[in-house]
């Protein structure tokens, strides 16, 4: 296994406007358990994670000015799932942003988490982008909503947003992935969703998790990714569950200055 990294007292109190682009990796679906030789579908899920951060740190885009992780953190909602996870991301010393998938428990999440350099949910702006973190968590439900109020504040904040462009972050699907099992649990609200999106030009870029699965459609001048998991992913375009053979992936994103979206997924085996 490879050793996680120490953790670390720096902490990022100031984030400087980037000189080139901001660079965002994000990361989801990890899975973690209590005990860290704990293992789902095959793998030993914090192993891959360690596995999947160790590749990405010699990447040279590495330290990215953001790190964005779209839910389901652990699978058995545990401190020691997410102490172990906040031990693991603490010493980049960057940002790291989180928002709940439906394996977390928010409140934990948040009593564990939410202190520099992590945040849960709300927003954040670097450069010429603010980053919108939303909860679309339901109790019970392995799909998900935001909540007419969530998507009514977020509405208003497009509005009034002093940055130039927006990236939306999120745990559930808001469009069709071509599988009806995994179709069958997506954002509830997925309508009310999209059409404060389409009624913001500022919004570049909807990100989110949960397939297990790369995906990267432009919908009306709107860039909308789902990314693989730092574990195992299912097989696409299938309608009933199965797992696919690929191997765990990240995702780098370069927001431009001017906008645009540079971005691809970064999978553990180069080769596959």
């Amino acid at each position: 296994m490879i050793d996680p990294p120490k953790p670390s007292a720096e902490r990022v109190t100031e984030k400087s406007k980037p000189k080139g682009p901001v660079v965002v990796l994000q990361i989801t679906d990890m899975h973690l358990h209590a005990a860290a030789d704990s293992r789902m579908r095959g793998v030993t899920t914090y192993e891959t994670l360690l596995s999947v951060i160790d590749h990405v740190r010699r990447d040279p885009r590495w330290p990215p000015d953001a790190i964005v992780v779209t839910g389901d953190i652990v699978q058995d909602e545990s401190r020691a799932g997410y102490e172990r996870f906040r031990d693991t991301l603490a010493p980049p010393g960057v940002p790291v942003y989180c928002v709940p998938g439906n394996h977390d428990d928010p409140a934990l999440m948040a009593e564990v988490l939410d202190q520099p350099p992590f945040q849960v949910c709300g927003n954040d702006t670097i450069g010429a982008w603010t980053m919108y973190f939303l909860s679309s968590f339901t109790r019970g439900d392995d799909g998900g909503s935001i909540g007419a109020d969530a998507i009514a504040a977020l509405d208003e904040s497009l509005a009034s947003q002093q940055s130039e462009f927006a990236l939306v972050c999120l745990h559930h699907q808001p469009l069709p992935m071509g599988s009806a099992w995994l179709d069958g649990v997506g954002l509830r609200d997925a309508d009310e969703f999209l059409g404060c999106i389409n009624r913001h030009s500022n919004v570049r870029g909807v990100l989110w998790g949960h397939v297990h699965q790369e995906s990267d459609r432009n919908l009306d001048g709107v860039r909308y990714m789902s990314t693989p998991s730092t574990c195992a992913q299912f097989l696409p375009n299938n309608d009933s569950f199965s797992l696919d053979s690929r191997p765990p992936g990240a995702r780098w994103l370069e927001l431009g200055a001017d906008g645009s979206i540079e971005t691809g997924v970064d999978w553990l085996d180069r080769t596959a």
